[in-house]
């Protein structure tokens, strides 16, 4: 599984230009599973999200993560799923999406990580599976990064 999780001040998500998702204060992630992933690395992966310590704490540092901070002040969580994460394109300009995992398996480790991750922290929004989705965001510091489970 992997994830890119951006601290964002808004974000949302629309299909056929109808908003399906949306959140102020939080995290975007956009989502992918390949196809070796399994539902204990999606449960994993929806926990070191929930984990990051990249909230500012009373003294302005990088020091508390969504799991810490109350649910009245707790920020939300968008996510969107993204089999591109898995993308290749160092062999060719056109990607290859072999690592990708498939529609099934995508959508069942999606469907893993979206439950766990709503089961440790309020306020998750999700995209559409598979659908073609316009995402708006605006990044907050900016603070991004890539994790890997």
């Amino acid at each position: 599984m992997r994830a890119v999780v951006q601290r964002v001040s808004s974000a949302s998500v629309s299909v056929d230009g109808e908003v399906i998702g949306q959140i102020g204060r939080g995290l975007m992630v956009l989502a992918a599973a390949s196809r070796e992933s399994t539902p204990e690395q999606a449960k994993k992966l929806a926990d070191r999200v929930a984990g990051l310590r990249i909230f500012n704490d009373g003294e302005g540092k990088m020091n508390l993560a969504l799991k810490d901070l109350e649910p009245s002040d707790q920020p939300e969580v968008l996510v969107v799923s993204q089999f591109t994460l898995y993308g290749d394109a160092w062999a060719s300009r056109r990607p290859s999406f072999m690592k990708s995992a498939g529609y099934e398996d995508g959508e069942r480790l999606y469907e893993v990580f979206v439950q766990e991750l709503q089961g440790l922290v309020k306020g998750v929004a999700t995209g559409q599976f598979g659908a073609m989705m316009e995402v708006s965001l605006v990044n907050d510091g900016p603070v991004t990064l890539v994790i890997d489970c």
